[in-house]
């Protein structure tokens, strides 16, 4: 999609989230799942945070790498060149940094079916308390494999 048709999309409504990131624009089309499903976003810092200010009550799972020198590393696996790499490493500290202050949960980014694996546990352990009447699982920034945060813990706010 064109600049002025992304745009003009953006002025009608029609994306869930949206950002301009390194110059470039992304999107989410307004999902329509069916009844009882969930909607699963791989999206960026931005993109969380209109999320969160659309859906309070959206559960926010950060992806972080390992570590800088392995992001570098994947980054320039991609073909991205050295000043885009240190952009994006600038970047990404900064999102990191913020993504912490409003996820309910962590996963590192280490091994792909790990990773899978511990975001799937955690999307389980939410609709789990979900139909058991609770309302939350995990605080802000914990860990996939941490227990579960207490209900009491000032975290999670009023």
């Amino acid at each position: 999609m064109d600049r002025p048709t992304f745009e003009d999309r953006v002025a009608a409504g029609g994306f869930f989230e949206w950002a301009e990131f390194l110059g470039n624009l992304y999107g989410t089309p307004l999902p329509e799942p069916p009844e009882g499903s969930d909607v699963l976003l791989e999206i960026d810092l931005q993109g969380a945070q209109q999320v969160r200010s659309k859906r309070p009550d959206a559960r926010l799972i950060l992806l972080v790498p390992p570590s800088d020198e392995i992001q570098a590393q994947r980054l320039r696996g991609r073909g991205d060149d050295e000043e885009h790499v240190a952009k994006r490493l600038r970047a990404g500290a900064d999102e990191v940094r913020a993504g912490r202050a409003i996820a309910d949960a962590e996963v590192v980014n280490d091994d792909l079916v790990q990773a899978v694996a511990d975001v799937a546990g955690i999307v389980d352990r939410y609709r789990s308390a979900a139909s058991a009447g609770g309302t939350a699982v995990g605080g802000p920034g914990e860990a996939a494999d941490a227990p579960p945060t207490p209900p009491d813990d000032p975290r999670k706010g009023p």
